[in-house]
């Protein structure tokens, strides 16, 4: 059994009399240097943290399981913390946690923010720019960031993505004899926090900033592109057919701009994508796409498919912007969907188009065929301006199939 101790800012003081005799008991004592200098001196061996810590974990968990090993954690091990690796690791029959307050809960204490209505985003090993799917006019963010540059880099982001009006809250050393509360707009914020800092944001739009909000069919604009980019109405309608759930994987084949992968994933923090395209220069496009749009986790791979998908994990859904003609590819994207599985194929030409109708003739599922017009300026007047109709192909796999 695993013993996992929440420890705050307040340290051996805030623990409880059942916390203290678990880390007293202790064979092994493993921690952050900073936590282990938070409890007193007792038999126990301590170990601290190697980097970097997710390779080694499996490591130390077989060297010091059986010694009567208690990990020392940040307030509450299973709030952003260790205690979700250690139970996806040993599992958690073989744990013992006994938390702390969280930053969250202490910082919504401090404010007066109702917790089920608080964002939570971590940026503790995470890239900045995952922060910008949260940022919407209205929004109380908390924000867990890395070290003492985090509210300045926090505060950058807001100003370049057009929401210095924001106002901002650094929470520092929460719990402890020098906690501190510093309030500020995002466009003036210069400060630096403490190592153990919370930023809170009031999330505030600029004059003029046009919000992106989470649900499928941002603005065509609002994505780099060659013109190889499918449009937010045929966007819309397919990301919706996709249907994804959180903690669900998409394959995006023959991606363009990534605006499918990128749409799905800004769903939900938990969905995820990989986006194929075989054009490297739109592979990077995709990846600045990614990084703009707040889902910088989206995968990408440089290939041509079918060859490319080999070796990727099995996707929950697939999406086939293009390529319906490629010998194999709709064959190796059925294939590697699970029972329940969706695939979703966009065809403009007559060709992609007989395809997909055959498919949905071996296969059934729906077909039907999507035309857009937008208004636009002839001359002094305005008419009517026809895309291209796009035929949709969206199947489900059934077991067996």
């Amino acid at each position: 059994m695993i013993t996992v101790v929440g420890i705050g800012a307040d340290g051996w003081d805030g623990l409880t009399s059942q916390a203290r005799q678990a880390v007293t008991e202790a064979g092994v004592l493993l921690g952050s240097a900073r936590q282990l200098d938070l409890v007193p001196e007792s038999a126990a061996r301590k170990v601290h943290w190697p980097s970097p810590l997710l390779p080694a974990l499996p490591g130390l968990l077989a060297e010091f399981g059986d010694a009567g090993l208690c990990v020392l954690a940040s307030g509450d091990p299973m709030f952003f913390g260790i205690g979700s690796t250690l139970a996806r690791l040993a599992g958690p029959e073989n744990l013992r946690v006994m938390p702390q307050p969280s930053s969250l809960s202490l910082a919504c204490a401090r404010l007066g923010w109702p917790v089920e209505e608080t964002t939570v985003v971590s940026l503790v090993g995470r890239p900045l720019d995952a922060l910008r799917r949260a940022v919407l006019p209205g929004s109380r963010l908390l924000v867990l960031t890395a070290d003492a540059s985090g509210p300045a880099r926090v505060a950058g982001l807001l100003r370049e993505h057009g929401y210095g009006a924001s106002v901002m809250h650094v929470l520092s050393d929460l719990g402890s004899a020098a906690e501190s509360h510093l309030t500020g707009t995002a466009a003036a914020w210069e400060r630096e926090g403490s190592a153990l800092s919370v930023v809170a944001v009031e999330c505030a739009a600029d004059k003029g900033t046009a919000p992106r909000p989470l649900v499928p069919g941002l603005p065509d604009d609002a994505f780099e592109h060659d013109g190889q980019l499918t449009k937010r109405e045929v966007r819309a309608v397919s990301v919706a057919r996709l249907a994804p759930l959180p903690g669900e994987l998409l394959w995006d084949v023959g991606a363009g701009a990534g605006s499918i992968a990128i749409e799905w994933m800004r769903t939900h923090p938990t969905c995820r994508a990989i986006a194929v395209e075989s054009d490297p220069e739109r592979a990077a496009r995709i990846g600045r796409n990614a990084a703009a749009l707040g889902v910088p986790a989206l995968r990408i791979v440089t290939g041509r498919a079918p060859e490319a998908l080999e070796g990727l994990p099995a996707p929950d859904a697939v999406f086939v912007g293009g390529g319906a003609t490629r010998p194999g590819l709709l064959e190796t994207c059925w294939r590697a969907l699970p029972p329940g599985g969706r695939l979703v194929a966009n065809a403009v030409t007559l060709e992609s188009e007989s395809v997909l109708t055959t498919w949905y003739g071996t296969h059934g599922g729906d077909l039907v065929r999507l035309s857009v017009s937008r208004a636009g300026p002839v001359g002094g007047f305005t008419a009517w301006r026809t895309m291209m109709p796009v035929t949709i192909w969206t199947a489900t796999k059934e077991s067996g199939a």
